[in-house]
């Protein structure tokens, strides 16, 4: 009898029949305790058999050793769409094992790029309709560079010479949320895994990649530690709020990291309750949000109250400030986002100043200052 991964309850609703690209068919569920969507889980019967010292074998001829060659004499003994499944998932599994011998690290993306090129048709034995293939989708120059990236990879792969066309990154700004739409999103969650994710992305600014790296044993008190950083950030310390740490301390302990799921995973749970957030509360701003964004809003917010930029960059694990710069746009506070003072004679105003105040104007001989209110608490 299935179970819901999320509370370990048994009690289900069936939620219709998924179907996979292989003509099967499973069931989907509904958790009657917790809300949580999941799918009941099927071994492949035509992928992955076994691995046998470090080669892969699959169930199509020529899979040992993917060329191209073998590639296209494997498609001229059979041209069933079984086989060629198969042979697209014997070229990806093989893919993945070549990069992490070549040490791309175990979240590349350049996996995901290769498997768009597959979906679109792709024949990855020619370059020449690669280049062709890329310059026609509607993909923004960033997306195009790294699956150049991720292609040039795979013709190492398969020993063929390509000349990468050049794709330069188009710059620009980041959106960001006012600090009540990003609360309201959290308190949409329908598990306490998702809202203690959400929270994490908010209170620590790390990239979703390094929170779900996030081990039981990087919490010490009050502080969580990014151990294992992605995009070649630097590791870095940072204090949470106590609320925080007691919405991680209910979240079940069944593995030695905090989360335990897979990305796309966390990102499906994620835009599920983002929709329905728009909807209930009417407010479309909501799904231009994404699990990045909770980052992008914490940098934003903590120059604006602290103006420095090397802090934001250290917290940030940035390497070169160039990167930190972007963030040095400010957002329209509205009068409810400020604490507001007043100082009639210097030794005031310094205190106010030492205590992140700001000096605005004078009014009937009166200097008044503000700060923006701590977005975390």
């Amino acid at each position: 009898m299935a179970s819901c991964p999320e509370c370990h309850e048994s009690k289900l609703f069936k939620d219709g029949l998924r179907y996979l690209s292989d003509g099967s068919q499973v069931q989907r569920f509904l958790c009657r305790n917790c809300g949580f969507r999941f799918t009941e889980k099927k071994p492949s019967k035509d992928c992955l058999t076994s691995y046998s010292n470090g080669q892969v074998c699959v169930t199509w001829p020529g899979a040992k050793n993917l060329t191209t060659a073998a590639l296209g004499k494997a498609a001229g003994e059979q041209t069933t769409e079984t086989l060629d499944q198969q042979t697209t998932k014997g070229l990806r599994l093989q893919y993945a094992l070549y990069l992490q011998k070549e040490g791309y690290g175990e979240n590349c993306r350049y996996n995901d790029c290769v498997r768009m090129l597959l979906n679109s048709g792709a024949d990855v034995g020619n370059p020449e309709s690669i280049k062709e293939l890329i310059a026609k989708k509607r993909w923004k120059n960033g997306t195009k560079m790294q699956v150049c990236y991720a292609y040039d990879a795979l013709t190492k792969m398969l020993k063929l010479s390509w000349t990468m066309p050049t794709y330069k990154q188009e710059e620009t700004l980041p959106f960001i949320p006012e600090l009540s739409e990003i609360d309201a999103l959290i308190s949409s969650a329908r598990t306490h895994r998702l809202a203690a994710y959400l929270q994490t992305l908010k209170e620590t600014m790390a990239d979703p990649t390094e929170a779900l790296r996030l081990k039981w044993t990087d919490i010490t008190g009050n502080c969580i530690t990014i151990n294992q950083p992605v995009k070649n950030h630097n590791p870095r310390r940072i204090t949470v709020s106590s609320q925080l740490i007691a919405m991680l301390n209910m979240l079940p302990k069944e593995s030695e990291y905090i989360f335990n799921r897979l990305y796309r995973n966390m990102q499906g749970a994620f835009e599920n309750a983002r929709k329905k957030a728009a909807h209930n509360l009417q407010n479309p701003r909501l799904l231009s949000i994404t699990l990045r964004t909770f980052r992008h809003f914490g940098a934003t917010m903590l120059y604006h109250q602290t103006r420095d930029i090397l802090l934001v960059k250290k917290l940030l694990g940035h390497k070169k400030i160039e990167n930190t710069l972007k963030y040095t746009q400010l957002i329209q506070f509205k009068d409810s986002e400020y604490d507001a003072a007043t100082a009639t004679d210097i030794d005031e105003a310094k205190k106010l100043i030492g205590s992140g105040f700001e000096y605005v104007t004078d009014m009937n001989g009166i200097k008044l200052f503000r700060k923006p209110k701590r977005f975390v608490g």
